[in-house]
């Protein structure tokens, strides 16, 4: 049998992300079905290096949380203040995984942020 005690398969840890980090699991502020986006946003206790150093990131979002469009979202954003003026130190729009077609021509997958991308969508 495999020695568990010993060997865990899976380290948990919170704070920043570090460039070894394997798979990172974060909330979202919200999602845009119009386009399949995430909102990320970050302060100090949700540093944004978890949306973007670790291969794999998994995002777990409330049902409630997803709307149509962006000028929604803003809206939703904005009025979480005090005075309906609160706008937080950093906000990530991700649609997808991280990919380009600057090297080459040909598609590379996590040159800017995680290789993949898993949503998981939880309902009251």
């Amino acid at each position: 049998s495999y020695p568990w005690a010993v060997r865990p398969m899976l380290n948990l840890r919170r704070g920043r992300a570090e460039d070894a980090d394997q798979v990172s699991v974060t909330g979202a502020d919200m999602a845009f079905a119009e386009t399949g986006t995430l909102m990320l946003t970050s302060d100090a206790t949700r540093p944004s290096t978890l949306n973007f150093l670790p291969e794999n990131h998994i995002v777990v979002l409330r049902a409630e949380q997803i709307t149509g469009a962006y000028e929604e979202g803003w809206r939703r954003l904005r009025g979480q203040g005090e005075n309906g003026e609160f706008m937080p130190r950093t906000v990530n729009l991700i649609t997808g995984p991280s990919r380009t077609g600057d090297i080459e021509q040909r598609i590379q997958l996590g040159a800017h942020g995680p290789r993949r991308l898993h949503i998981i969508i939880v309902e009251d």
